[in-house]
C-alpha cells in the first residue's frame, strides 16, 4: 500500500466550505441560529490552525510535564463545555462535572495506554494527546446529553432514580449507534487515517475496535458519574 498521505492545498481545502455554507443558509432562511454556526466553524478554524503548530512543537519535545499540561487543560475546558446544556447550573456543577470527567476518561485512558498500549515513556505524545482528546470529548458529549436530559426529566417528574435512567440511556444513544454502525455505515476517523497512511486494514481494525471500547467505556463512567453526583442538587435549570 501507498504510505504518502496526499497534501491537500489550500484552494482545494476551501471546497469543503460550500456544504457547511449551504447549511448555514439553510437556517438563516429557516430564521435559525446561523450566527451560532458561523461562530462555531471560525473558532474550528482558529482552534485547529493553533493546535496544528502546537503539536509540533509538543512532539518535538518530547516532555512529559508539557503532555500533562495539555491532558489537563482537556480535563478543564470539556468539563465546562459540557454543561453548556444547562449554562445557569455551570457555577453550581462545575466541580462534579470535573470530577466525573477526570474519573471516568481518566481510568479508561489509563487503562488503553498502559495495558492495551503499553506506551513506553507513558506519556508518548503521538499517542497520548490524540487518545485524550477521543477520550474527553466522547465523555464531555455524554455527560452534556445527560445533564440536559436529567434536568428536563425532573422539570417533568421530580423521581431521581426515573430521571437517572432515561438520562443515561440517551447519553449513549450516539455511541451505541456508533457500535451498530461501524463497518456497516462507517469507517471512523483513526481508522480511516490509519488506511490513508498506508496501514495494514487488519491492524487498522484492531485500533479501531479499542477506541470504539475506550469511547464507549469512557462515555458511560463519566455519566454515571455525573448523574450520581447530581443525585441532590434538584437540576432543573430554573
Amino acid at each position: 500500500m501507498n504510505s504518502m498521505v496526499q497534501t491537500i492545498s489550500l484552494v482545494n481545502l476551501t471546497l469543503s466550505f460550500f456544504p457547511v455554507l449551504a447549511v448555514a443558509l439553510i437556517l438563516w432562511r429557516w430564521s435559525l441560529h446561523y450566527l451560532n454556526a458561523l461562530y462555531a466553524l471560525s473558532r474550528m478554524l482558529v482552534q485547529l490552525s493553533i493546535i496544528g503548530y502546537l503539536l509540533a512543537y509538543i512532539f518535538k519535545s518530547d516532555s512529559a510535564l508539557i503532555v500533562a499540561a495539555v491532558v489537563a487543560i482537556m480535563i478543564f475546558a470539556s468539563s465546562w463545555i459540557a454543561l453548556g446544556t444547562i449554562s445557569r447550573q455551570r457555577g453550581k456543577l462545575y466541580g462534579k462535572a470535573l470530577c466525573s470527567i477526570a474519573l471516568g476518561g481518566g481510568v479508561v485512558l489509563a487503562i488503553i495506554t498502559e495495558g492495551v498500549l503499553n506506551l513506553h515513556p507513558w506519556y508518548l505524545p503521538h499517542y497520548m494527546i490524540p487518545l485524550a482528546g477521543m477520550v474527553f470529548a466522547n465523555a464531555m458529549n455524554s455527560l452534556s446529553l445527560s445533564a440536559e436530559r436529567f434536568s428536563a426529566e425532573m422539570k417533568i417528574n421530580p423521581d431521581y432514580r426515573k430521571a437517572r435512567n432515561i438520562a443515561f440511556n440517551a447519553s449513549l444513544i450516539p455511541n451505541i449507534n456508533s457500535l451498530f454502525a461501524v463497518g456497516l455505515v462507517s469507517l471512523p476517523g483513526m481508522m480511516t487515517g490509519q488506511i490513508l497512511s498506508g496501514v495494514d486494514p487488519l491492524i487498522a481494525a484492531r485500533y479501531q475496535i479499542m477506541v470504539m471500547c475506550m469511547i464507549f467505556g469512557a462515555a458511560g463512567i463519566s455519566s454515571a458519574i455525573f448523574l450520581t453526583l447530581i443525585r441532590t442538587d434538584g437540576l432543573t435549570d430554573r
